[in-house]
């Protein structure tokens, strides 16, 4: 299969707080490396690694994240004293190259135990085009930026890969076993069930997406590369990585005529951004719009109370729109 080199998203900082649980708020023993209610300190970085500790750590484990609900965790920014904090957790679970505050700070703080889950599977490159789709012009706007997740211009969205993402619960489920050697047992118990769970789903997308009228679907935010790749689909953003960039009038054309050639009938957008863009994609097509959702964080607005539950509402969002039998 074709990929591209993924798109550039310039976002501007937003400064944000450290969400602290009660239950971890800072004093660990220094005895057993736990907080005083005798559960493992773990710190996430954002939803899908906070999803993780949290359903292979069960009560054993206290788990803050760095990312509130609706904020997009790709514009955390950290404060000096939020850096320190990390020094503290017993647990760092965080995605080298989502968050570049975030990379900072586990570097600065000297944290003890660090995990970070782009070790724990193997990333690939998409662009704009992911899964099948490779066109000869590049659009004014489009060619030769550089990601901006890293310097090697790989895919940080591993967690919309079910497959992928077991294979960093395994990572997850190994990194607890080590802090906690005590709890090791459940925590191997727990990471056997949500891997099992993520298999279902695959399993689920796998069925669900094999007969279509098309393979190819259009949105705003081109996160979704290794789900097209799974699944034998075909990605094409609007603008690149950044759903609130504004597509270049070459790209709008070009995806007017991916969208006639290709039997497109829906445009996606995201909860935690504007649906402005996708709208009038879809208005000077003719297209419907519909909620893809990149699970970069759960809010009331999410089509589900957690990652299973989304996923799920994904899979039936993309085969009402791909036509499927």
């Amino acid at each position: 299969m074709n990929v591209r080199r993924l798109i550039p998203a310039t976002a501007a900082a937003v400064s944000l707080g450290l969400v602290t649980l009660s239950a971890c708020a800072g004093s660990s023993s220094a005895a057993d490396g736990k907080n005083t209610d005798g559960k493992l300190d773990v710190i996430a970085s954002f939803y899908p690694m906070q999803y993780l500790a949290e359903q292979i750590g069960g009560d054993k484990v206290a788990v803050s994240t760095l990312a509130k609900p609706g904020q997009e965790p790709h514009d955390l920014e950290l404060k000096p004293k939020q850096t320190a904090e990390l020094s503290d957790a017993d647990l760092i679970l965080y995605l080298r190259g989502l968050q570049p505050a975030v990379d900072e700070a586990v570097q600065q703080s000297g944290a003890k135990s660090a995990v970070d889950a782009a070790t724990l599977t193997k990333l690939e490159t998409h662009g704009t085009e992911a899964g099948g789709h490779e066109h000869a012009e590049e659009e004014a706007g489009h060619e030769g930026h550089d990601h901006g997740h890293d310097e090697a211009g790989t895919d940080p969205h591993i967690w919309l890969d079910p497959v992928k993402y077991a294979e960093v619960a395994k990572g997850v489920g190994a990194a607890l076993e080590k802090a906690d050697p005590d709890n090791a047992a459940t925590y191997k118990k727990n990471t056997a069930t949500l891997v099992t769970k993520l298999d279902g789903l695959n399993t689920a997308f796998e069925n669900g997406l094999k007969n279509t009228t098309t393979k190819t679907f259009i949105t705003t935010h081109s996160a979704f590369g290794y789900l097209a790749e799974r699944y034998g689909l075909e990605q094409e953003g609007i603008s690149g990585v950044a759903p609130e960039s504004e597509p270049s009038p070459a790209r709008i054309k070009q995806l007017q005529k991916i969208a006639k050639d290709d039997k497109v009938s829906t445009v996606f957008f995201e909860t935690l951004v504007s649906d402005r863009t996708a709208n009038t994609l879809a208005k000077d097509t003719g297209l419907r719009t519909d909620v893809l959702d990149p699970l970069e964080g759960i809010t009331d607005k999410s089509r589900g109370a957690d990652y299973l539950e989304v996923m799920r509402s994904n899979l039936t969002a993309l085969k009402k729109a791909l036509g499927a039998k």
